[in-house]
């Protein structure tokens, strides 16, 4: 007989969800014996839920298509749910399978009784409890067709005790996922009309616009009508480097993005909301564009981006028109001296090899990345899109399962990291090619410009609450403690010569980049 649980499992392979990332417990145990039994589907254990969460997260944006994650209860969801959060705004379609007690001993109120459906449904678009066994199979087909809609979404699946050790059923295929809606002709040639006009414009692209066919049409567009490629800040995934066409990030900060936006009287979006402050100011804008500014919108990130820009191309009759593509900027000197930014951008500029995979979570050491490495080898680059931080290091895990011959480097702040360091021990016993760079700066280094920015006290007491150094943090030490071969640097030629060694290296690896 096959029980409910492996019928979940053989239907997850059935429908081609090809990972699980786990943090079971034991309301959970006959669904770890179901994927221990039915081959088709790898384990990847994580020492803490955001790591799993994290981790799903960014096989999505790399493979394409959505992992399992097994998560124990609601105290196991609510530890995952920030990187959830990430994951949502990040459009990344994900299967949760949560345990849930036996439906018999719910009501008895034992200790890790919780409201697993409120605790799910802020980070998710779907959620259910199977009742039986016996729909547990056509219970997880439906999570997988809301995971795989367009954009993906995060659908959470209860599974009680007993409907997973109870009779199942046959494995259940999931409907093919529906074509994303396309744009209207009238749209087309309005948006045309627009790009036509005089005067400063611009197309905002978010989501997939930034990748493949969609990033080289809009380059085309942008030629033929005098208008500029420009990017949200917080990208899912962006093709970057020599060789692409240039979307210029809008800046994070609300001084910075004004001035870039000030002059444009239309900006056409593409896959992008409305380009908007990350916080609210004293006496500044929560919008970025000027009052003067138009903005019109081509494309939702839920409608068939890819067909919008090839109808514009040819409506403009830009189809077959060269493009503007980044030209090679990686230093003829390699930088020496103290870390600079400008100096690790560098760095990374001239290193970064062709193919790989940068998870960016820098902070306030790499606000300034996305212009001064433009210019390094094709790559991919991903952003942090909730803002919760502990999201570089379980992406990267993600990222590099789901595409295990490419080089994954993770950028990431010292107190982000902490929130999710347990990804280094899973990093190590997936043996996977991550390359981790820790900005070591000792502090919660943009806490301390947002007290300036929103014009709080910064006495004594504030200032230890963002100060990481008493104690130091030894990453080299960290490292090693979950199998991970770690390296010290103090500047800039050291730098260079340690990423350069580790870039050839099997497995992960770590270096820290000693600020201070």
């Amino acid at each position: 007989m096959m029980n409910g649980a492996e019928s979940l499992a053989k239907t997850l392979v059935l429908n081609e969800v090809e990972v699980c990332f786990t943090n079971p417990g034991t309301s959970e145990m006959h669904f770890v014996s179901a994927l221990d039994r039915v081959d088709g589907i790898r384990c990847v254990l994580g020492l803490f839920e955001g790591v799993v969460t994290g981790a799903a997260d960014g096989y999505y944006r790399m493979a394409g298509k959505p992992a399992a994650t097994l998560l124990h209860l609601g105290p196991g969801l609510g530890n995952g749910l920030a990187n959830l959060h990430n994951a949502k705004k990040a459009n990344s379609g994900i299967v949760n399978v949560v345990g849930e007690h036996a439906l018999h001993h719910i009501e008895c109120d034992a200790p890790l009784t919780s409201d697993i459906e409120g605790v799910a449904r802020p980070m998710s678009h779907w959620v259910k409890v199977s009742k039986s066994s016996k729909a547990v199979a056509q219970d997880g087909a439906m999570a997988i067709e809301q995971a795989r809609k367009t954009p993906g979404e995060i659908a959470t699946l209860i599974l009680p005790a007993d409907t997973a050790w109870g009779e199942g059923s046959e494995p259940v295929l999931a409907r093919t996922p529906q074509n994303p809606p396309q744009v209207g002709d009238a749209q087309i040639k309005k948006i045309a009309q627009v790009l036509r006009s005089q005067g400063p414009k611009a197309l905002l692209l978010g989501g997939s616009a930034l990748r493949g066919e969609s990033l080289v049409l809009a380059g085309r567009i942008a030629k033929a009508t005098g208008s500029i490629v420009l990017s949200e800040y917080n990208n899912a995934r962006m093709e970057r480097g020599a060789g692409r066409v240039r979307a210029k990030s809008i800046p994070f900060s609300v001084n910075s993005a004004l001035e870039l936006l000030k002059d444009y009287e239309n900006i056409v979006l593409v896959g992008a909301k409305k380009p908007v402050a990350f916080f609210g100011y004293p006496n500044k804008p929560s919008y970025l564009h000027p009052s003067g500014c138009s903005l019109t919108e081509l494309v939702a990130i839920d409608q068939d981006i890819l067909n919008a820009l090839r109808q514009l191309a040819h409506e403009l009759g830009a189809v077959e028109d060269a493009v503007e593509l980044c030209g090679t900027l990686s230093p003829q000197v390699r930088p020496e001296g103290e870390f600079t930014h400008l100096g690790i951008a560098q760095v990374l500029t001239a290193l970064i090899p062709e193919g790989a995979i940068v998870v960016d979570e820098s902070i306030t050491t790499g606000r300034e990345f996305d212009a001064l490495t433009m210019g390094a080898h094709p790559h991919d680059w991903l952003n942090i899109m909730g803002g919760s931080i502990g999201f570089a290091l379980p992406t990267a895990v993600g990222a590099a399962i789901a595409q295990p011959s490419r080089c994954v480097i993770a950028l990431e702040g010292d107190g982000s990291a902490m929130y999710t360091l347990q990804s280094l021990w899973t990093m190590a016993r997936e043996n996977l090619n991550v390359k981790v760079i820790i900005f070591a700066n000792q502090s919660y280094e943009i806490l301390k410009g947002e007290l300036v920015n929103v014009g709080a006290n910064s006495g004594h007491k504030a200032q230890s609450m963002l100060s990481l150094n008493a104690p130091a943090l030894d990453w080299v030490g960290l490292a090693k403690a979950q199998g991970v071969e770690g390296f010290r640097v103090t500047n800039l030629q050291d730098f260079y010569a340690t990423l350069k060694q580790v870039l050839v290296m099997s497995g992960p690896q770590l270096i820290e980049v000693a600020m201070h």
